[in-house]
């Protein structure tokens, strides 16, 4: 059975993910803090990164295994906003997008999909999670699909209550400010089986697994 899955989602110790304002010159909104640790090497696997194999690396590497789409919001996409117009965008990754794989994008305003050599696909979509979610599943044919981000896309599945699976990952550095990933989920946890372990870089891995009946 596909499971809906999230990895790699970094929070500040203040419980913020992702800046206010996304730009050209700032992807994640002035929260770059919450990736200086992060090692994008590993995203397809431990073999592309140097030893040693940390825990941060092996954790990390869960990204792409059983993967079949991926979903993400439009700011995740780029920093546009309203319609797209003439905009020849074609996401923040250049040529080579590392997701490999049917990508929905979640948007009010359409636009034509876009495909890469690599087998990357953006297919732009409107509509509620239960919506979106089936379509990624019937393109993933069978494999599991990943809820890429940002932190406002991922609450709104968690409070549809389709998310299986996550991976955050708190990193000890205050924000102050920002998009926060627990709005309007007071009790969560309660949904959840969970466990954590602390790296020796001071990152708090936490994985949480949807409670089976």
């Amino acid at each position: 059975m596909s499971r809906i899955r999230v990895h790699n989602l970094n929070i500040s110790l203040d419980g913020f993910a992702a800046g206010e304002h996304v730009t050209l010159e700032e992807p994640i909104g002035a929260a770059g803090q919450l990736f200086a640790r992060f090692d994008g090497r590993v995203i397809h696997g431990v073999q592309h990164a140097d030893a040693p194999i940390t825990v941060d690396r092996a954790l990390t590497s869960l990204w792409a295994q059983g993967i079949g789409a991926e979903i993400m919001g439009r700011r995740k996409f780029g920093p546009q906003s309203g319609d797209w117009g003439d905009d020849d965008w074609r996401g923040w990754w250049g040529d080579e997008p590392p997701f490999r794989t049917p990508v929905f994008v979640m948007t009010h305003h359409a636009r034509a999909p876009i495909h890469f050599d690599n087998g990357t696909s953006f297919h732009f979509v409107d509509g509620p999670a239960e919506e979106v979610l089936a379509q990624a599943k019937e393109a993933a044919d069978g494999q599991d699909v990943r809820l890429g981000g940002g932190p406002s896309s991922v609450r709104q599945f968690l409070q549809a209550d389709l998310v299986d699976f996550m991976h955050l990952v708190t990193v000890p550095v205050v924000l102050g400010k920002g998009v926060s990933l627990w709005d309007g989920l007071q009790g969560l946890q309660e949904r959840f089986d969970i466990e954590q372990v602390t790296s020796a870089s001071g990152q708090i891995h936490h994985l949480w697994n949807r409670k089976r009946e």
